[in-house]
């Protein structure tokens, strides 16, 4: 397939820029072709930026389209599955925006039906396309910090409050998709604590543990209730620690030489210090791109060449799992839970 024709159903608020970026990716093999809306306004707003691309009140009339290759959705989370699936049944392939469901059977179907029908399902962890996370990526597997022992994830901000998901669905599956893309493994379980300070029984803050085995575990807070945008993960290996700051206009990672030894043998409490080393710090050279024009294309490239996705539904679906289970612990209390387990 040459050219692949795009309709997105949604056009609130990251609809548009899928629009926008499918449109530029003409020479790519992109054909922006017709989005769809409930909202009137939104329906206007998108016509007025984008006057060639034919505009639909229902989901339908692009999943439904015979003209239409792919589909995005950029709906709320409880129509994912229904559209994605409809969609895939209709025999387009589909790009659904995070998160990709909120019930690990769900996305297991999902991803079933699209081998099946082999179609191209992609989820939409845009950081995975970011320049920097695929830097620090390349840092981690070179082993440039060594072993991983720990890491720190840090995801806050005021707002944008939610109704239909908590902070954990809205915020938490950046980092996930991160630590599972750049650590290039799966956690064994997780644990979850948070509260809901503004809308009852919607937590707005809430801190996940993840294991990754014996001697590693990753941390990561998500908020709508902080003062600053803050998104940053720092990770400590047994050689150097990186730090990734994602707000940061031109130092976006940081790798200090630093790091901590105890004494192998001693006698006394006297003779027991620890060891520790402070050396350079030093920033690696990124060139920036938009994440989401590379996403874009990527899924275009995707369906042309019959490739399977960076962000496949398979990871997708691994978000979804764990997210689940950090969902029901948060319920339990903070109990730790296996990620394999199934969440009804």
């Amino acid at each position: 397939m040459n050219e692949v024709r795009i309709g997105v159903v949604g056009c609130g608020y990251w609809g548009p820029n899928h629009i926008r970026n499918f449109s530029t990716l003409k020479s790519q093999g992109a054909r922006m072709l017709v989005a769809a809306d409930r909202d009137e306004g939104r329906r206007k707003h998108v016509g007025e930026l984008y006057p060639w691309v034919r505009l639909e009140q229902e989901a339908a009339a692009v999943i439904e389209d015979p003209g239409v290759d792919a589909v995005v959705i950029a709906t709320p989370v409880e129509t994912h599955y229904p559209l994605a699936r409809a969609a895939l049944a209709k025999g387009k392939h589909v790009l659904v925006e995070k998160p990709f469901v909120t019930d690990p059977g769900q996305a297991d179907e999902l991803v079933a039906l699209a081998r099946e029908r082999r179609l191209v399902l992609m989820v939409g962890h845009t950081f995975e396309y970011t320049a920097a996370v695929n830097r620090m990526r390349e840092i981690v597997a070179a082993g440039e910090i060594g072993e991983v022992l720990y890491v720190r994830s840090l995801r806050v901000n005021l707002g944008l409050f939610q109704k239909d998901i908590n902070v954990l669905w809205d915020l938490a599956p950046h980092d996930v998709s991160i630590l599972l893309y750049v650590l290039q493994r799966m956690p064994t379980h997780v644990a979850a604590v948070g509260n809901a300070h503004v809308t009852a029984g919607v937590e707005d803050v809430a801190v996940l543990t993840l294991e990754f085995g014996p001697s590693l575990m990753a941390n990561v807070i998500v908020s709508w209730l902080d003062p600053r945008k803050v998104r940053e993960m720092t990770v400590v290996g047994n050689r150097k620690m990186l730090v990734y700051d994602d707000v940061s206009a031109n130092e976006k990672i940081r790798i200090f030489d630093k790091g901590v030894e105890g004494p192998r043998h001693y006698d006394s409490f006297g003779e027991f210090q620890y060891s520790y080393r402070y050396g350079d710090i030093t920033t690696p050279m990124i060139r920036e791109y938009e994440p989401l024009r590379a996403e874009c294309a990527h899924f275009v490239e995707c369906i042309q060449k019959g490739a399977t996705p960076r962000s496949s539904g398979e990871v997708g679906a691994r978000v979804c799992r764990i997210l689940a289970s950090a969902q029901a612990s948060l319920r339990g209390h903070g109990r730790r839970v296996p990620i394999e387990e199934l969440v009804s």
